[in-house]
């Protein structure tokens, strides 16, 4: 197998920008949970769908202690974004519904690249503010076909 300078220099630059997102990823979550716990949510709830080639994030709900639906905060928190060209990381000030955004889009490329295509993919990420945890339920969607022929 011949692999082109081209692809190993993409192959390379991919995984520096995994290394920049991993680095970044406990700074983020820090700054993202203490906004939510500031502003007493106790759980974010993120529903995502995705089908023929297309995808987006469905809801973004915030709840309190008791369950109950409360607003996200406005405020622009401090985030690290991960530039691919470089590959290099910027300090970022975003709103904090950006932030949950950005993390839940980068936590799907991460694990089902392509949630988005063919029959697609669904499911929700919880952001739990106490344990501060984000758990990923994903569901897959695809088509199955069974083929019979008989020749007599």
């Amino acid at each position: 197998m011949i692999t082109s300078p081209d692809f190993v220099a993409y192959e390379q630059k991919c995984a520096a920008a995994a290394a920049l997102r991993a680095d970044a990823l406990p700074l983020n979550k820090s700054a993202l949970f203490a906004a939510l716990a500031a502003a007493a949510i106790q759980t974010v709830v993120i529903e995502f769908d995705g089908c023929g080639d297309s995808g987006q994030l469905e809801n973004i709900t915030g709840l309190d202690a008791e369950n109950a639906e409360i607003p996200l905060p406005e405020e622009n928190i401090e985030m690290r974004e991960v530039q691919f060209e470089g590959p290099r990381t910027l300090v970022v000030k975003r709103p904090v519904r950006d932030v949950l955004e950005t993390l839940a889009y980068d936590f799907l490329e991460q694990t089902h690249d392509g949630w988005e295509n063919g029959d697609g993919g669904h499911g929700e990420f919880t952001f739990d503010v106490a344990t501060r945890s984000i758990t990923l339920d994903y569901n897959e969607r695809f088509t199955d076909s069974t083929n019979y022929q008989h020749e007599f």
